[in-house]
């Protein structure tokens, strides 16, 4: 097997590997007679087929193996003679010619094929001396605690009947039952019987709950909204539609009460134990923020000092999926780059830098480990 480098520019490798023919036909004819002691043939018996009807029941077969065979050696020399570390698998290429490749399927000739390779880049490892990482710490406040209570014990009051003829207003729950259409016809999923409403929690789509608004228990509204343009159920988005809404009762909250019962009501012993373990939630949040804020510095740091070529496909690979999440995550806002202030060929130049700095990292990373 004869191996010639054929290129060397940048993380760029190709290599020409030639097998001639009768190194093809020795490889044949070790496959075929290892072959032999195993094939079970009609009229021979067991290890007496002839080596010349294996080959031609089977000198295909086997040569495809001695082929497959010849592309992995070549792949362990390259790499081994030339200590490359590899950043994807070679590609191979044969030959085009149909009659070339079918002389070497017969060994009457040569087999030669080019191994084309990306290698990682050669990485000096930088001074971090002069790094300096700063971590922010900071104790959870008592206002953040009680903050976290009123809207836990907001989230958890309950309400009760506001009597009869009153008016819902803002801040009280209202039970309804209501019937939707579209162009005068029910639809799948417009119609509810008994749902809660908190009128001003926006839990409807907008506009529905304004409409509502002074209702008393036993009155029918006609409801006209719009569904939004990226409602999630796509049959419905940007369509106008009707609701006949029944209120069957208006309630209004009871006063929110931050106390034992409130504690009992989360499975806790007591207060006390509740504000301990909210004020622990929130230090486990400040925690993951200052963790994150320091990891971007030392990213940052690191990347700061290292400036290397890299391997292309690792490149496009990792932008293609930044950029895949992009779109998608634009189709599903229902936005444009004009909406962002930018341009697609400025936003592509944007997150490359950005696929180019996660694949510089990522082997930096590597290599430090």
């Amino acid at each position: 097997m004869n191996v010639t480098e054929t290129l060397s520019q940048g993380l760029k490798r190709e290599f020409q590997v030639v097998l001639n023919a009768a190194d093809l036909k020795a490889r044949l004819d070790d496959g075929l007679q290892g072959l032999q002691g195993k094939a079970r043939i009609n009229g021979f018996r067991p290890g007496k087929v002839p080596v010349g009807h294996l080959r031609r029941l089977y000198g295909r077969s086997v040569m495809a193996d001695v082929m497959q065979n010849a592309v992995n050696e070549a792949n362990q020399k390259i790499v081994a003679d030339n200590g490359l570390k590899l950043a994807f698998e070679p590609q191979i290429k044969f030959p085009e010619d149909k009659d070339e490749i079918e002389a070497a399927m017969e060994a009457k000739g040569d087999l030669a094929f080019t191994v084309a390779l990306e290698v990682l880049p050669k990485i000096e490892l930088a001074d971090l001396s002069d790094v300096s990482l700063t971590r922010p710490v900071a104790e959870v406040p008592d206002t953040d605690v009680e903050a976290a209570l009123e809207r836990m014990a907001g989230q958890n009051r309950s309400f009760s009947n506001k009597g009869e003829n009153a008016r819902a207003a803002a801040g009280d729950r209202i039970l309804i039952s209501f019937v939707g259409t579209l162009e005068g016809k029910p639809f799948d999923g417009g119609t509810g019987e008994g749902i809660p409403l908190d009128l001003g929690a926006g839990q409807f789509i907008p506009g529905f709950e304004d409409q509502l608004d002074g209702a008393v228990a036993g009155e029918t509204r006609t409801v006209k909204v719009t569904f939004p343009e990226n409602y999630t159920a796509t049959h419905l988005a940007g369509k106008p539609a009707e609701f006949a809404v029944t209120v069957t009762e208006v309630q209004s909250p009871e006063p929110v009460r931050i106390d034992e019962e409130l504690a009992k009501g989360f499975g806790m012993e007591s207060l006390d134990a509740l504000k301990n373990a909210v004020r622990q939630q929130i230090g486990r949040d400040f925690g993951q923020q200052s963790r994150r804020k320091l990891k971007k510095s030392l990213l940052d740091a690191l990347d700061a000092k290292y400036a290397f070529e890299l391997p292309p496909t690792l490149v496009e690979q990792e932008f293609a999926s930044v950029w895949s999440q992009v779109e998608a995550d634009m189709k599903e806002a229902k936005k444009s780059f004009e909406d962002e202030d930018t341009t697609e060929d400025e936003a592509r130049a944007e997150y490359r830098r950005i696929a180019e700095r996660r694949v510089r990292l990522g082997l930096v990373l590597a290599e430090i480990g």
